[in-house]
């Protein structure tokens, strides 16, 4: 695999031998009344506390400076390493890249990265100005006085040229290793910055604009499109202006702008500013009208704007703009960002463009602001967890002072100032000291913990062998597993048997024993026993498999808590999000995340705090109930609803449901009322609902109930999330509660869509990039409508929520009629469920972007799945099918089917008793979404069980086969739904079989 990050820093700063020093000081002009930076004040003696800070900075400068020239020195060419000095007091000084590499030495990050040998390398710029840039190398005192005379906040120096120079090829050769593989992503340590240069003229700072020769180089050697996202807290006028007119280049920047009373004082620096012509929509600004912003606005702006937009424009790589002066004290950006926020920002755009990212540093003048929120982003880079932030709250909140005051300690008489500057110099220095030593405390050995154990397939249904809860669930995701070899790479943790102790913090002592008893019951009283219960059968070994599943999750809790591993992934069977305090339901006997939680809090001695995720199809009633009076837990489950009739068929799935009493809005519903829910809903819901709440809640450890029934493909969830989508999902899950993530299996019955879900989620706990989404089409419409239920009720409960100002979360989306045409992908089943990155769709050039997420248009999709709502009875039945027809009434969104084919002919009469629609694949013998052939009617099981049916195609070339699940027909050869008259004999005789009666219509 290639190497995770690559840090590029410009080497210490020196004369080389044989070189003259250049005069000093060089020459800056900062314009009257619009400058960047301020001089600094006028000297003034030094005092005792200076003079030993100087001198510890010294020290420490000293020692690293010889650690990194020998050990960094090979990152650029020889006779490249002059210095690029300043005035004194300068904002923008050596010092800068000093702070830097003291902090990163100090961390031991250096030492992780993979060193790039960088050149300077041809530039992509005007030629008359790189003509006159060059020329500044032999300029005299007065030429280069002049000539920064015509420019707003530059100075320049006779060095200046080469360090632009060399800082624009270091970034470009980063760029080189990132897309040829050799690195995953990378961070450039440079200077002079880059983001305010134009074309034909140098701007704050800035001479050559590294970044946009960079994804201009992308473009050209690459053909990438590309993310730039400008976080500096001055806006990047330059960059935008390069790329204004390019549709292939998105621009973000979120910075400081007053009103235009901030540099660079532009009104193209507003929100109104969106690009030109064909660029138009491509330029997103989010400009601060006022200073103060904090950890949770910068955080809010990427979730609530920069995420959604970015996952439909799917770049191929991201470049940043990676300014350090929004943080709290800096002198010029007056912010209140904290080093935590920007490892938050790196971890969420890691999940873009298949982890392809690249920061390279751009402003910052507080030197150790600068070198702590450096270190934490090339943390981030590197795949250590998120740190928790500071008492994040909700944004756009008031804030304390920026700059308290001193503190005031008690003083002797003979020198007051200097003992009182000496006591606040010993608490820093003792604040130094523990933020260095919780940096630097090790990450644990063992990134992901996992734990399986196949006696829990004990536990099968005596009475159905078709029972969807199939003891092969756990085995399958095991075997993929290891296939991938994602087993070797986990640290492999026991399971164990839960203790009654652990099963009686969530359940009575009674059901407890009841559960017990079946142990001992002949196969009549076992199945007598699980009648009286809601979707359950019992065998001999129930009771043992439930305790061993929720002692599992126990046993990975504990090893993530304890610090044995980061984060892990519990194969566990049977499920238990559906298990109530004192009965069984839905398949599931004891709640396993719930004993877990409560565990946890349990071993932490407090109510820590715990997010549980539940993103099953099925609503985790149980779960809810048991947490739903408790502010330590915050429960939130997305799931099929359907007004009410889909399984668990009880109003206690509505978003309406907020918990009671103390726990009043701890509990968030987010319900799907219809089929077909897939990525672009699910992902939609993390960016505006969950994620905000979870970021404002500020868990310490977060609990999936990882049920894979939304998966496409599932016979009983009937929705599309891909394997892909679920690994997003974890992936913005792991910038939570320190990285501490735990996904315990619930529900998921194609036996295909849960192994390769489960086991692109471990990939991606394991630190792997999530792989490129498929193309993301349209919001369901009843998808804004519950988002937008959702937001409105629970705006009261999380300040998160309160943004002003949505796209879509006012008035619900109402559907408009098709009139005509085929919108959305040709084959709705025909992502892959690999583990590889999926393919780019291009857009094409008079596309007005970023249309789809935001607009009230129907898309229309085929079922893969059951479109009926589900009951207790219909969910314990084997899978295979659902109970009601695709012409339900009511039921929205079904691709057109084509009126006519040129292959109908090849269809032939039904044999008489030759139609089996429970039959199963005449290869593999499973019964799951098996399809009949209509020209030599052998049944085969579909594409995302073991495609056989598409294997029989290949050979036979018989192109018309008829679902058995929803009886749709497909040509292979048309790539399509077909719907003719010429199939209404094998669809009336598979209904009348299936159903017991004609189908309702026969046109």
């Amino acid at each position: 695999p290639s190497p995770r990050a690559a840090a590029v820093t410009r080497p210490a700063e020196r004369w080389s031998s044989g070189r003259p020093p250049p005069p000093q000081p060089p020459f800056s002009v900062q314009k009257r009344g619009s400058r960047k930076g301020t001089l600094a004040p006028p000297c003034r003696s030094p005092s005792l506390p200076d003079i030993k800070k100087k001198g510890r900075m010294k020290k420490l400068s000293k020692g690293a400076e010889q650690e990194l020239v020998a050990g960094v020195r090979g990152l650029v060419g020889e006779g490249q390493e002059g210095t690029l000095p300043c005035c004194p007091g300068f904002p923008e000084c050596p010092e800068r890249l000093h702070a830097v590499r003291e902090k990163l030495a100090q961390y031991q990050l250096l030492e992780r990265c993979t060193p790039v040998q960088v050149s300077g390398l041809g530039l992509v710029s005007d030629r008359e100005f790189l003509k006159l840039m060059e020329s500044t190398q032999q300029m005299s005192e007065e030429e280069l006085r002049a000539l920064a005379d015509t420019y707003d906040s530059v100075f320049l120096h006779p060095n200046s040229y080469a360090c632009a120079r060399l800082a624009t090829g270091t970034v470009l050769q980063l760029v080189d290793m990132v897309m040829a593989g050799e690195v995953r992503n990378g961070l450039a340590v440079v200077r002079p910055p880059g983001h305010h240069a134009q074309r034909e003229r140098m701007d704050g700072y800035c001479m050559f604009n590294h970044l946009a020769v960079s994804a201009r180089h992308a473009q050209e050697k690459h053909q990438v499109e590309v993310l730039i996202v400008d976080w500096d807290v001055h806006h990047g006028q330059g960059t935008q202006r390069i790329f204004d007119q390019d549709s292939s280049v998105l621009y973000f920047s979120i910075h400081r702008y007053e009103h235009a009373r901030f540099w660079p004082h532009l009104p193209e620096s507003d929100w109104r500013a969106a690009g030109i012509g064909r660029g138009r929509g491509y330029t997103i600004n989010v400009p601060w009208n006022q200073v103060g912003m904090r950890d949770p606005d910068y955080i809010s702006a990427f979730l609530h704007l920069l995420l959604p937009v970015a996952f439909e424009f799917q770049p191929q790589l991201v470049l940043v703009a990676a300014g350090f002066d929004s943080m709290m004290g800096d002198p010029k950006g007056e912010m209140a960002a904290t080093p935590a926020c920007f490892a938050h920002l790196t971890h969420l755009l890691m999940g873009l463009a298949g982890g392809k990212l690249i920061l390279s540093l751009e402003g910052g003048y507080n030197l150790r602001s600068l070198g702590e929120g450096t270190s934490t982003a090339l943390k981030s880079l590197l795949g250590d967890p998120c740190p928790l932030l500071e008492a994040p709250g909700p944004p756009w909140g008031w804030l304390d002072p920026l700059f308290p005051s001193p503190v005031e300690t008690p003083s002797t008489p003979e020198e007051p100032e200097v003992a009182g500057e000496e006591g606040e110099e010993e608490k820093e220095e003792e604040e130094e000291k523990e933020e260095e030593e919780k940096v630097l405390r090790p990450p644990p050995l063992a990134r992901t913990g996992l734990v399986y154990d196949p006696t829990m397939m004990e536990h099968y249904n005596m009475w159905d062998s078709h029972h969807p809860e199939l003891p092969q669930r756990i085995s399958r995701i095991a075997q993929r597993h290891a296939e991938l070899g994602l087993t070797q790479r986990c640290r492999a943790l026991p399971a164990r048997l839960a203790s009654d102790q652990e099963l009686l913090l969530c359940h009575s002592p009674e059901y407890v024993e009841q559960m017990r008893a079946t142990s001992g019951l002949k196969p009549r009283e076992l199945h007598r026993e699980g009648e009286r219960y809601n979707s359950i059968y019992i065998a001999p070994r129930s009771f043992h498999c439930a305790q061993l599943a929720a002692g599992s999750a126990c046993s990975l809790v504990e090893a993530v808590l304890d610090g044995q591993v980061r984060n892990g992934v519990a194969i566990v069977r049977p499920p238990g999000h559906h298990a109530e305090r004192d009965t069984a339901c839905g398949f599931c006997f004891f709640n396993s995340v719930a004993v877990a939680a409560r565990h946890a809090q349990q071993l932490a001695g407090r109510p820590l705090r715990v997010l549980i995720l539940d993103w099953d199809v099925h609503h985790g009633n149980g779960t809810q109930h048991m947490f739903e009076e408790d502010p330590s837990v915050l429960y939130v489950s997305l799931h099929r609803y359907d007004h009410g009739s889909f399984f668990p068929t009880s109003e206690d799935g509505d978003s309406s449901q907020t918990g009671r009493g103390r726990g009043e809005g701890f509990t968030l519903n987010v319900p799907w009322n219809g089929p077909r829910m897939g990525d672009p809903e699910y992902l939609t819901a993390f960016h505006r609902i969950i994620m905000p709440v979870a970021y404002e809640f500020n868990p310490e450890l977060v609990l999936v109930s990882a049920g894979f029934d939304a998966a496409r493909g599932d016979p009983l969830g009937g929705c599309q999330v891909t394997p892909e989508g679920y690994a997003h999902m974890t992936h913005l899950l792991m910038g939570l509660a320190g990285g501490r993530l735990v996904l315990v299996l619930e529900g998921g019955y194609n036996l295909s869509s849960i192994s390769e879900s489960m086991a692109m989620c471990t990939r991606t706990l394991l630190g792997d990039p999530p792989p490129v989404l498929p193309w993301l089409r349209p919001l369901h419409p009843g998808a804004l409508e519950s988002l937008a239920q959702v937001t409105r009720i629970h705006r009261k409960y999380w300040q998160s929520l309160r943004l002003n100002g949505e796209c879509y979360l006012g008035a619900p989306a109402r559907p408009l009629l098709r009139s005509g045409g085929r919108v959305g992908l040709r084959d709705p089943k025909a992502v892959s469920y690999s583990l590889s990155a999926g393919g780019d769709v291009g857009r094409g050039e008079g596309e007005r972007p970023w249309s789809s997420q935001f607009s009230c248009f129907p898309f229309f999709q085929e079922p893969l799945a059951p479109e009926g709502s589900q009951d207790g009875e219909l969910l314990g039945e084997a899978a295979g099918g659902c109970s009601a027809p695709i012409w339900l009434e009511g039921t929205f969104c079904a691709v057109t089917p084509l009126s006519w084919c040129p292959h109908l002919t090849s269809v032939c009469p039904v044999p008489a008793g030759h139609l089996d629609v429970t039959g199963p694949c005449q290869d593999c013998g499973l019964p799951l979404e098996n399809w009949v052939c209509l020209c030599c009617y052998q049944v085969h099981c579909g594409r995302y069980i073991n495609a056989h049916m598409v294997r029989h195609f290949e050979t036979s070339g018989h192109p018309l086969v008829l679902s058995f699940t929803d009886l749709s027909v497909w040509c292979y050869n048309c790539e399509d739904y077909v719907h003719h008259e010429a199939l209404l004999e094998a669809k009336n005789v598979a209904h009348r079989l299936k159903f017991g009666e004609n189908m309702p219509t026969s046109q």
